[in-house]
């Protein structure tokens, strides 16, 4: 008998069927059922044969660890036979593809007499019975689902001729079937087991006694993980069993928050470098998992992760952020980069969606990182209780997440976290091993208004991920990032966190279509942004029956109606063909050329098969002539195949130009089929003067007393054009007052002001020469005069003040005018004016400055006795002079203004009384002694006295 399928393991109890004839089993399957038929054919007895059947229970061991919950095992009846026939006994087995319900029937001889223990709860019949029993069955995946057995076990003891014994059994798709042994020349050595089929072992115990052995496993109950992710189901060793347990996950994000391993949340704001994951206790050489943090702000108080290092064995990865606060990434594997996808010495490197992964297949590990956000998923029966670092230890308790080195638990993980550091030689200021003076904080020190993108984690738009995973912890993580870092949009990392944890429960959750394009993720032009994609893009290189997994990420995946030609290569393609070095799809059978290479698009093979692209025939041309050479130009009609021609290059030429004179340029000239230039020097038609030249209209300085400009006319014998010049025009008027005098170095001369302009009380001008005096032709007691000094022109006004004078003391007929013109008298005219003090008012100007009002001034006025005779003796003619002049005089003061503004005091001579008094006269030969300017200025002084002092006559 042969038996399939996980089954419940029998009791105690046994069953002996004795038997004289052939013994046939057969089974049935539902009309439904698919699968294939399996016969197998036990060693061949020479006698009789006895199989036993012993109930058993699960192997492996005992002990339950944290974290993993094992299935049950079943009691199940016994079974034994013994066989006398030498037909050898058969056996069909069917595999059905899903759970069915069998009817087996029975059929025995009336004369049977009794029947024994059997596995069904009631006595044989010959009614139809459905047993339907539930086991499980492995995949290939870590996780397995349950599958349905159906099994009827009947044994019959019968003196009959016939005995025909009917079993039906279903198994789920998954399972294996194990044929028994074959041997036909030898017999089985007691002791010696087999599988006779999955989960079903058969030991030879003796003298032809079989003791089959089934196992059959009862679903375990369901666990509840500490950091809230759903159980994974893991097959036990003996592959027929499977239990529950809580896979190790560990994530970080943003600025930066940790969720370890268990589920303990905290953040931790270290810019060193720090272990992520280590094992305590060394299992796997060289393994362990580590970030690098940076200070992200301007203050350095918040830090952000830059670099994510896996090392297994002799390779070390690293995933460096490329911008800060992107998804930009860069890959390295032992400092030199690589391209994705990459596979090694058991590890493998990978886009999926916005992560760059990290898989190592013997570990059952892998690591992701995108820039913003890490995560580490291990398998628990690998690494349970057996892991260190910031991710904390993986026994689904979070009592002792925040172990240190030491193996001490300290009072929170953020302190813990800072005793992870590692030597790193790009950051001497961190020390590994040192205790950190202040336990760092985790919360903002003001309170500030949460950002509206948080809200979306408790909102609508995630609640259908609350009921698998709760969103309170990215809530917070969320909320710290917008108060401490609000311009860097890093609450976003909490969202995509969470979002990427949601799809690894196999929810999708479609969120940056909601944050405003705030959280937007833009994508390539080739491809499209989905929520929720394949972890692995299905390829025209991979076989999509092998993809069973129902995760999901998001990232930017092929639009519908087209899917990614290979992993390596990232080109959407409509149909599967080839894609070369130029990333344009072609078709199987298409011919092209690319980089000069004749290809063609084969299926199999390498895909593309090329050859050298193949030139035609063309005639060299000769490029001899000075300046030419030759050169490749592209071909448009074959860009592969230039063509050859002549080009021109003037650096080649040895003629150099000359150098014109002034009013000449080169002029060059390339005569038909040359290359090099011919020159000459040619006319500017410009004038030319002193070394300058000068263009036709234009003014041209020859002398300042001349007008010159460039004409358009040219001088045939230097080809030059022709400067023409004019005299200037000078003014020969001058205003009167002004003369006409030449100026050196001018071409004009120019009006000098020669006599003194007065402006008489009635608007009219006097013109008087230096030393000129003139009374006012409407007013005899006004008098102008001219002075020159020091080569200026000085005009002074001067008033005369008649002395009081009363009609009618005069006598009849004696009033007439003093010399003057200005004051009356009645003075007999016989009779000389005696010397008397004559006062009079006038301004006092002094240095510019002049009294304020009228002041009294005294003078002596009067006829004394002077003559001239002639004396015979002395031949010559003598002369008696005598003067009125001041007998005594006082000094007194006047206040003058000067037109700057301020005063001065001035003092002044005043006549007390006059006196005649003799004076020397001079001989007319004196006056010669005296210079011009001295008589000029004596001479007019003395005008003024005298026409001052015809005021006392």
């Amino acid at each position: 008998t042969t038996i399939t399928g996980p089954v419940t393991p029998p009791t105690a109890s046994q069953t002996t069927i004795t038997t004289t004839t052939t013994t046939t089993t057969s089974e049935t399957s539902s009309p439904g059922s698919m699968g294939s038929t399996a016969v197998s054919t036990p060693p061949t007895p020479t006698g009789t044969m006895t199989v036993t059947t012993t109930g058993v229970t699960e192997t492996g061991s005992t002990s339950r660890s944290a974290g993993t919950t094992h299935s049950g095992s079943t009691p199940h009846s016994t079974m034994v036979m013994e066989l006398s026939s030498a037909t050898l006994p058969t056996a069909t087995h069917t595999t059905l593809t899903g759970s069915t319900a069998i009817s087996t029937t029975t059929s025995v001889e009336p004369s049977s007499s009794e029947s024994t223990a059997s596995s069904t709860p009631s006595s044989v019949s010959t009614s139809s019975m459905s047993v339907t029993t539930s086991g499980t069955t492995p995949t290939e995946s870590f996780t397995t689902t349950s599958g349905t057995t159906s099994r009827t076990f009947t044994t019959l003891t019968a003196t009959t001729t016939t005995t025909t014994t009917t079993t039906s059994e279903i198994v789920s798709s998954g399972s294996t079937t194990f044929s028994a042994p074959t041997a036909t020349s030898s017999a089985v050595v007691p002791g010696e087991s087999w599988w006779l089929c999955n989960c079903t072992n058969a030991i030879c115990i003796e003298d032809n006694i079989i003791q089959v052995v089934p196992i059959i496993c009862d679903p375990p109950p369901k666990p509840t993980c500490a950091n809230g992710l759903s159980p994974v189901q893991v097959i036990d060793e003996d592959g027929c069993c499977w239990h529950w347990e809580c896979d190790c996950y560990c994530t970080g994000w943003g600025d930066p928050h940790y969720m370890t391993f268990d589920g303990l949340y905290y953040s931790y704001q270290g810019n060193c470098t720090y272990v992520l994951v280590e094992e305590i206790h060394k299992k796997v050489d060289n393994f362990g998992v580590y970030i690098d943090n940076y200070h992200c702000d301007t203050r350095d108080t918040v830090s952000c992760p830059r670099t994510l290092i896996v090392r297994h064995e002799t390779q070390e990865v690293r995933i460096a952020t490329v911008k800060p606060n992107t998804l930009q990434v860069e890959v390295t594997v032992n400092k030199q980069a690589v391209a994705l996808p990459y596979k090694k010495f058991g590890l493998s490197i990978y886009e999926s969606g916005i992560n760059r992964v990290v898989e190592i297949p013997e570990l059952k590990m892998n690591v992701t990182y995108n820039g913003l956000s890490f995560s580490i998923r291990m398998p628990y029966s690998l690494f349970g209780n057996n892991t260190q670092g910031q991710c904390g230890t993986c026994n689904n308790n979070t009592a002792d997440d925040c172990m240190l080195p030491n193996g001490n638990i300290a009072e929170n993980c953020e302190t813990m976290a800072d005793h992870w550091q590692v030597v790193d030689p790009s950051k001497p200021q961190c020390s590994p091993g040192l205790n950190p003076t202040k336990a760092p904080s985790t919360t903002p020190t003001q309170p500030c208004k949460e950002s509206a993108i948080c809200k979306l984690l408790l909102g609508s738009v995630f609640e259908p991920c609350h009921a698998f995973v709760r969103p309170e912890k990215y809530y917070m993580a969320c909320v710290f990032d917008s108060c401490v870092l609000p311009n860097l949009d890093l609450e976003c990392s909490s969202l995509q966190t969470y979002a990427a944890i949601c799809a690894d429960q196999s929810v999708c959750i479609d969120w940056r279509s909601h944050t405003n394009g705030v959280c937007s993720y833009k994508c390539p032009s080739n491809k499209e942004y989905r929520a929720c994609g394949p972890t692995k893009e299905i390829t025209c290189k991979s076989s999509q029956q092998n993809e069973t997994s129902t995760k999901q990420v998001e990232g930017c995946f092929c639009p519908n109606g087209t899917m990614l030609y290979d992993s390596g290569v990232d080109v959407c393609v409509k149909t599967c063909g080839c894609v070369g070095v130029d990333k344009i799809p072609r078709e199987f059978g298409e011919e092209f050329t690319v980089d000069c290479q004749d290809c063609i698009c084969l299926e199999g093979g390498n895909g593309i098969v090329c050859k050298p692209h193949e030139c035609a025939q063309q005639n060299k041309p000769s490029c001899d002539g000075e300046g030419f050479y030759e050169v490749n130009e592209v071909n448009s009609e074959d860009f592969c195949c230039p063509i050859v021609t002549c080009k021109c290059n003037t650096s080649l030429c040895k003629t150099e130009a000359p150098k014109c004179t002034l009013g000449f340029e080169v002029r060059s000239y390339i005569p038909s089929g040359h290359c090099c230039p011919v020159y000459q020097c040619v006319p500017k038609r410009v004038c030319v003067h002193q070394n300058a030249e000068f263009l036709p209209n234009s003014s041209v300085f020859v002398d300042k007393c001349q007008n010159c400009f460039c004409t358009n006319e040219v001088n045939v014998s230097t080809q030059l054009n022709i400067i023409s010049c004019e005299h200037i025009p000078c003014n020969t008027y001058c205003k009167p007052g002004y003369e006409l005098q030449p100026v050196k170095g001018e071409c004009c001369g120019r009006c000098v002001q020669t006599k003194c302009i007065i402006h008489a009380a009635n608007s009219s001008d006097l013109i008087l020469s230096p030393g000129e005096f003139k009374n006012d032709p409407y007013n005899n007691c006004t008098i102008y005069s001219c002075t020159n000094i020091h080569d200026q022109l000085i005009s002074s006004t001067s008033e005369i003040t008649c002395p009081a004078f009363n009609e009618d003391s005069c006598k009849p007929g004696t009033i007439t005018f003093l010399p003057n013109g200005c004051c009356k008298t009645c003075a007999p005219l016989d009779s000389p004016t005696p010397c008397s003090v004559r006062k009079r008012k006038d301004f006092i100007v002094y240095k510019g400055c002049r009294s304020v009002d009228r002041v009294v001034m005294t003078e002596c006025e009067g006829t004394c006795g002077t003559f001239s005779l002639y004396s015979a003796e002395a031949n010559s003619m003598e002369h008696s002079c005598s003067c009125c002049r001041e007998a005594r005089t006082t000094v007194k003061r006047a206040e003058l203004k000067c037109p700057t503004g301020h005063s001065i005091s001035h003092e002044y001579i005043y006549v007390e009384s006059c006196s005649c008094r003799d004076t020397e006269c001079g001989s007319s030969q004196s006056s010669e002694s005296q210079s011009t300017e001295e008589n000029d200025r004596a001479s007019t002084l003395n005008r003024i006295k005298r026409a001052i002092s015809l005021t006392s006559k």
